[in-house]
């Protein structure tokens, strides 16, 4: 994987440590120049569990032609190691495992296998943007080279056949999951605002529509949110927040792990405009939080065979009308939660995440 960050690395985590526990060889090759105390504890803890070690190797964000270097180190680390699969995470990563998987052999002599998981990435860009084109035509590339595929939503597995098309590369849906942890239930701050959002400061997250939300409830009564999360437009949404007035009412309080987030709000908002499945929606549920979110990517798959209202993405107005109906009732808001929570226990675990992973690994090998 390239960065280390946000819902991919939680992915790669959780898969690392249940593969290992199944008796699996496992090593982890990341971005080395994502260094913050967060990322290094996340790496220290797992670390112990990484048989095969854990490589940080530069890897930039955007093409270029630091990609020939960085794509050749990761394949002389997999020689030296010699494993059976190598496993992509995001567009870079899936294309250094691509490019290695030509070159390194298993210990049976046998090409490593190459798999990918794109995680949104080059799908989020526009088809007929220039990137767009770009990233897609590459992706199309890359699918010779791949054993398999894993979309961590239906959604995605839509995406990639609308926008690359239908290739003979095998593929399989296999949903995120979360671990027993992730469901001991938190209680919110007694000074907890009325909402709190988590995640990245960026354009498709919708923070700029939450915000305009937020003005139209406060036009009918104090309503208070707490923003967690950094990014390159936090400038540009803390000026928002101020020019639509609500800087009494709006706090930034920068990023923070997601349990110590929740607890700083009494209803979750993921007001997002482009998702493909949402860890923050999965662990929202599983505290029991109300959720207040828009209907785009795998949210729906998520919340499907629930009551769990969803709407549209980009409309202020209905976004301030879901909220306004949880603060309304918020008993009722929290009964929907209990359900949705429920739900979630039963379908998206790590350990069955990790099962479906590992069969589709040996399915690809008899193929």
């Amino acid at each position: 994987m390239r960065a280390p960050v946000g819902g991919l690395f939680r992915h790669v985590l959780d898969l690392a440590a249940e593969q290992a526990v199944h008796g699996h060889e496992v090593g982890i090759i990341a971005d080395a120049t994502a260094c913050d105390a967060l990322t290094d504890q996340r790496f220290a803890a797992i670390a112990p569990k990484l048989s095969l070690g854990l490589q940080r190797i530069a890897m930039s964000r955007k093409p270029g032609l630091g990609d020939l270097m960085s794509a050749r180190a990761v394949a002389a680390h997999a020689t030296t190691l010699g494993p059976d699969v190598l496993h992509g995470h995001g567009a870079k990563g899936g294309a250094y495992a691509r490019l290695a998987g030509r070159q390194v052999r298993g210990r049976e002599g046998v090409r490593a296998r190459a798999f990918y998981t794109p995680h949104g990435g080059t799908l989020n860009f526009p088809a007929s943007s220039l990137e767009g084109r770009v990233y897609l035509r590459l992706e199309k590339l890359f699918a010779g080279m791949t054993s398999g595929i894993v979309f961590e939503s239906d959604f995605a597995r839509r995406t990639f056949a609308e926008k690359v098309g239908v290739l003979p590369t095998p593929a399989r849906v296999v949903p995120n999951g979360l671990q027993p942890s992730d469901f001991a239930p938190l209680t919110p701050n007694t000074d907890a605002a009325d909402f709190v959002f988590i995640g990245e400061l960026r354009d498709l997250k919708g923070v700029d529509v939450l915000l305009r939300a937020l003005r139209r409830l406060n036009d009918e009564r104090s309503v208070s949110a707490v923003i967690v999360g950094s990014g390159p437009h936090g400038d540009g949404l803390k000026a928002l927040a101020e020019e639509l007035g609500l800087s009494g009412s709006v706090r930034f309080a920068g990023a923070l792990p997601a349990a110590a987030a929740f607890i700083l709000g009494r209803a979750l908002v993921v007001p997002s405009l482009k998702e493909s499945f949402p860890y923050v929606v999965l662990e929202g549920a599983a505290a029991g939080l109300p959720l207040v979110a828009t209907n785009v990517g795998g949210i729906p798959e998520i919340v499907a065979d629930t009551d769990t209202p969803l709407v549209p993405a980009g409309d202020d107005v209905a976004l301030a009308g879901l909220m306004r109906s949880v603060l309304a009732d918020r008993d009722a808001a929290l009964a929907r939660a209990g359900r949705l929570k429920n739900n979630v226990a039963a379908k998206f675990t790590v350990g069955r995440m990790t099962a479906d992973i590992l069969d589709f690994y040996r399915s690809a090998a008899r193929s």
